[in-house]
C-alpha cells in the first residue's frame, strides 16, 4: 500500500505511445524549446527533501518521460497529476542517490501538476505543469496493444469479483464475531486486492480508507478505517464496538471501487508501471513486515504482489517478443526464481509463515531475488513505447 494523498479523486489514463513498429502518438502541438531539455529526451527533475526542480513546465500531448534523481536524504516518489488530483503516472520508492525513469502518455492537453514526495509522505511539493494540443491513443492506432489492454482489463475485472465475493465472507466473520474465521480469511480477501493494488490505489480517496496504515497521515477528520484497522482489531486489540461498522463500510468502498474501475482506459504503459510498482509494494512494505504488522501474514501480500506483476507482463508479452525478444526469457526465468523461493515459506494448509518466523537471512534472500526480477521489469515501459 502507497501512502497516497487522502481525498484525491482518481482514474488512472496512462497509456503508451509507440513509434515505428507500434506507430506512436501523433501530438498537434509544437514542442516548447524547453521541452525535454531542448534536445527531445526526457524531463529531468531533481528531488530533494525540500525541493522538486523540473526542467521544463510544459511538454506537448502524447508521450511524457521523466527521469527523477533523488539528491536528498529521504526516499521519495514523483507523480503527475490531473485535473482533481488524478494520477496520470507515477514512480515510487526512489532512493537516495537514485535516479528512476517514468513514461507517460497524456493524450489530452490542459493543466497538470507535477509533485515530489520526500519521505512518500503528504502533499509533495507541487508545481504547475502544461500540455499543449492532443494526441491519438497508442491503443487507437495498434491492434496488439489493444489486446494486451484488453486483456488485463478482464484480468482486473475477475479479480474485483473475486474481491468482492471473499471480503463479503471476511466481513460476515467479523460481524459474526467469529475472530478465528475472520483471522483465516483475511490474507485470502486481501490476495485480490494486492494483485491489482496499482489500478486500486488509483483512486485516491478509496484506497486510504481500504487500505490505509495507523500511521499514515489522513485530512482532518478521517478516520483509521479499512483493512488494516480490522486487522489490529483481529490480532491486537479485540473486536470493538464499531468493528461491524468498519466491516460494513469496507465492503461498501469495495463495491464503489467495482463500479469505478469499469470507467479507467486501462493502457500499456499504465500496465509496464503496475507491474513495477507491485515490486515496489513488495520491497518497501512486504519484505520489511510493514504492512500486516498485526496479523504478520505478509508473505501472502508478497505472493499477490508478484502475480499481478506478472499478469501485467503476461498481457503485454506479445509487445515485448516483438520489439525486445531477449527480455522475455529473462523475465520468466526471474519471476520463476522469486516464486520457487516463496515455496519454500509455505505451510502444509497451503498458506505462508508469518513474517515473525523469518531470519534476516531469509529477508536477505528475498530483497535479493526481488531486485533481480525488478531490474528486467524496469525496462518494459521503454521497451512497449520504443
Amino acid at each position: 500500500m502507497s501512502r497516497r494523498i487522502p481525498g484525491a479523486t482518481a482514474a488512472v489514463v496512462l497509456s503508451a505511445g509507440a513509434a515505428l513498429l507500434l506507430a506512436g502518438c501523433t501530438s498537434t502541438a509544437q514542442p516548447p524549446a524547453a521541452q525535454n531539455g531542448g534536445g527531445g529526451g526526457p524531463i529531468a527533475v531533481t528531488a530533494s527533501d525540500t525541493a522538486c526542480q523540473v526542467s521544463a513546465t510544459e511538454a506537448p500531448a502524447g508521450n511524457i518521460s521523466f527521469t527523477i534523481k533523488n539528491s536528498g536524504t529521504k526516499v521519495t516518489e514523483f507523480y503527475l497529476y490531473g485535473t482533481g488530483d488524478r494520477i496520470m503516472g507515477e514512480v515510487e520508492n526512489i532512493g537516495p542517490g537514485l535516479s528512476r525513469d517514468l513514461i507517460v502518455e497524456v493524450p489530452d492537453g490542459g493543466a497538470y501538476t507535477t509533485a515530489c514526495k520526500p519521505g512518500m509522505v503528504g502533499d509533495g511539493i507541487r508545481a504547475a505543469f502544461t500540455v499543449t494540443g492532443t494526441a491519438q491513443r497508442s491503443t487507437d492506432q495498434n491492434a496488439q496493444l489493444a489486446e494486451a489492454t484488453a486483456g488485463y482489463t478482464r484480468y482486473v475485472t475477475s479479480q474485483i469479483e473475486a474481491l468482492v465475493a471473499k471480503n463479503e465472507e471476511f466481513t460476515a466473520a467479523v460481524k459474526a464475531g467469529n475472530v478465528e474465521q475472520a483471522k483465516a480469511l483475511f490474507p485470502v480477501a486481501r490476495t485480490y486486492w494486492e494483485r491489482i493494488e496499482p489500478v486500486a490505489e488509483s483512486f485516491g480517496d478509496l484506497d486510504p480508507k481500504m487500505d490505509g496504515r495507523e500511521d499514515d497521515e489522513r485530512d482532518p477528520g478521517v478516520e483509521f478505517t479499512g483493512y488494516h484497522r480490522l486487522e489490529k482489531d483481529l490480532w491486537v486489540d479485540g473486536l470493538q464496538p464499531d468493528s461491524a461498522a468498519i466491516a460494513d463500510q469496507l465492503d461498501a468502498d469495495i463495491l464503489d471501487l467495482q463500479n469505478r474501475v469499469t470507467t479507467i482506459e486501462l493502457t500499456p504503459v499504465q500496465l509496464a508501471n503496475g507491474a513495477k510498482e507491485l515490486l515496489d509494494e513488495v520491497a518497501t512494505g512486504k519484505i520489511t513486515g510493514e504492512e500486516d504488522r498485526y496479523s504478520h501474514t505478509d508473505l501472502w501480500d508478497f505472493k499477490a504482489n508478484v502475480e499481478g506483476s506478472q499478469a501485467s507482463v503476461a498481457a503485454l508479452r506479445p509487445v515485448i517478443d516483438a520489439k525486445d525478444p531477449n527480455l522475455g526469457p529473462v523475465l520468466d526465468q526471474r519471476f520463476a526464481a522469486v516464486e520457487t523461493l516463496l515455496e519454500d515459506y509455505r505451510t502444509p494448509d497451503g498458506g505462508f509463515v508469518l513474517y515473525t518466523q523469518l531470519t534476516p537471512e531469509d529477508t536477505k534472500k528475498m530483497t535479493d531475488a526481488v531486485d533481480a526480477l525488478a531490474e528486467p521489469i524496469s525496462q518494459v515501459a521503454g521497451v512497449v513505447t520504443s
